[in-house]
């Protein structure tokens, strides 16, 4: 199936061009979609797109790793593929789109699906490990319509962080990339795996001195059942229970002294998760979040043993929300607390047209919707960079 790359439907049938330099949607009909799909669909969905399973990097936390993944298995998604699957995307409410791999750089059509996806109004992220960055290139993305980097950080020190990442000299390409990122008015993320590399207590001075104003912890994988392979059962993020909870109780410690973008409600749930206790918020992976792999399968999450469809077949019918709480990926788990309160409304709205006011009073009264909003404002000043 092809699709005209110059055009898109969207879900009144209308046309809209990404052939111009005034990109994306005006302030207020951003606004105007925002509500129409809290109310109509839970909120705008965010996706990450693995547009390559090929990567220059060898860390030891990571199955994608050159000199672990098998050459002769990488795949990139195409140009024509790749806009395809933008297009289907923002049809079915997607608004943040991260593009992710392997290492998302290498695929030549990176800057083509940037442009695309922030032309329909969509807000495109990049995931990368900035060894293949340049100068050049990040301006390229930041034209096409970038909204934001997303850099990872593996420790607390050059040293230890480039030669788990096997990258020599990247460090300094980090520098440059935010420094860079600053001239334009524009700002970058660390990513920081919560591996037995990670001193905490040096870290802030150590993403200071890389040019970071924010970081992000992922939370560490042994395996995963989807075909993504950013997890590791070599031992770097093998914890004990209390190990981890130990680790979660650092990072909430941290942001007394950097801006961690996990909410702290969040960190608290996944202290519960190591402990077997009850999970007070469910993760909303493959209703509002979802994982789209270079095969063009469509996943509810990393972690799920098997992809919900062809992103050709991705339509309403084909949402999941079952309350998960099996696993403990960031991206889901974190963002399905803080789209909690717009699910809430949305379960609302859609009694209150059925005429049903219990269930609408029961929606809207939710212990969990005060938590989420609680979240939505520890991270605002993060998410509002976007």
């Amino acid at each position: 199936m092809k699709t005209n790359t110059q055009t898109t439907p969207d879900n009144n049938n209308t046309k809209i061009t990404t052939q111009t330099k005034n990109r994306g949607m005006s302030t207020t009909t951003s606004i105007l979609d925002t509500l129409q799909l809290v109310f109509q669909a839970g909120g705008p969905g965010f996706c990450q797109f693995a547009i390559n399973n090929a990567c220059n990097a060898n860390c030891g936390f990571c199955n994608f790793a050159r000199d672990t993944f098998p050459k002769e298995e990488t795949k990139f998604v195409e140009l024509d593929e790749g806009i395809d699957s933008i297009n289907i995307l923002f049809r079915e409410g997607i608004r943040y789109l991260v593009f992710t791999g392997g290492e998302p750089t290498l695929n030549p059509n990176l800057v083509s699906f940037v442009n695309h996806a922030a032309g329909l109004g969509i807000k495109p992220m990049v995931v990368t490990n900035c060894g293949l960055l340049t100068r050049n290139k990040i301006h390229e993305l930041a034209d096409a319509g970038l909204s934001s980097l997303i850099i990872s950080v593996d420790a607390a020190t050059e040293e230890i962080h480039e030669n788990n990442r096997g990258l020599p000299g990247v460090c300094s390409k980090i520098k440059e990339a935010n420094q860079v990122l600053k001239d334009i008015g524009m700002y970058s993320t660390a990513s920081v795996t919560m591996s037995h590399l990670v001193d905490y207590d040096a870290l802030p001075d150590f993403l200071n001195s890389l040019g970071f104003e924010s970081v992000v912890f992922s939370y560490p994988l042994t395996n995963l059942d989807s075909n993504f392979l950013g997890f590791s059962d070599a031992g770097l993020v093998t914890h004990t229970n209390e190990s981890l909870w130990q680790a979660y109780e650092k990072v909430k410690q941290l942001k007394k002294r950097f801006r961690v973008v996990n909410p702290t409600l969040s960190l608290e749930e996944m202290q519960r998760f190591v402990n077997n206790e009850e999970q007070l918020y469910p993760c909303l992976a493959g209703y509002r979040f979802f994982f789209l792999d270079w095969d063009l399968n469509l996943w509810r999450c990393h972690f799920w043993h098997e992809p919900m469809c062809s992103i050709y077949e991705f339509d309403s019918s084909k949402l999941v929300r079952d309350n998960c709480t099996k696993c403990m990926i960031n991206c889901y788990r974190d963002s399905s607390l803080m789209q909690n309160i717009a699910v809430s409304m949305q379960d609302a709205y859609q009694s209150i047209k059925k005429g049903n006011l219990l269930d609408t009073a029961k929606a809207l009264t939710r212990k969990s919707n005060v938590d989420s909003l609680r979240a939505v404002m520890e991270e605002l000043p993060w998410i509002m960079r976007f």
